[in-house]
């Protein structure tokens, strides 16, 4: 194949991103034989209706693969994001999930992945420069 175009898109089309996730899990599923791909999506709403906080992250092979977490600051230190990982690991247990993991940098929350039971298993110096990215896992519980 020649005269193929790059095209640089920060902010491609919802469409797009659904095709190239699905077709990198087509591949993945071809090498490896795991055909059970779930997205996970838990978020906080108040009473007002405005989003508070979420997590987001997927299972697949097993594990469960948190992408983000986040928690506005009125409702940090609450336990709200507690109960979001509690929610989030019985639905990837509830799966067939065996164990999780996530990764976090130095000034976010390390402290509260840990206190949740999971460890560091891998580190990234100076991601951003002065700061750790750490890579971490669980064993989940089986329901």
């Amino acid at each position: 194949m020649k005269d193929l175009e790059v095209v640089f898109d920060p902010l491609p089309p919802e469409q797009l991103r659904q095709f190239i996730t699905y077709r990198l899990g087509m591949f993945n599923v071809a090498r490896t034989g795991f055909d059970e791909w779930h997205p996970i999506g838990f978020f906080l709403k108040n009473g007002q209706g405005e989003w508070l906080g979420g997590l987001l992250g997927d299972t697949w092979g097993g594990w469960m693969n948190v992408r983000f977490v986040w928690l506005a600051e009125v409702v940090r230190g609450q336990r709200y994001g507690t109960r979001l990982m509690e929610a989030a690991e019985a639905y990837a247990a509830s799966r067939g999930c065996f164990a999780a993991t996530l990764d976090t940098h130095s000034y976010e929350a390390l402290g509260f992945y840990q206190k949740r039971g999971y460890e560091v298993f891998g580190q990234l110096e100076d991601c951003p420069p002065g700061h750790t990215k750490y890579y971490l896992r669980k064993r989940l519980a089986q329901s």
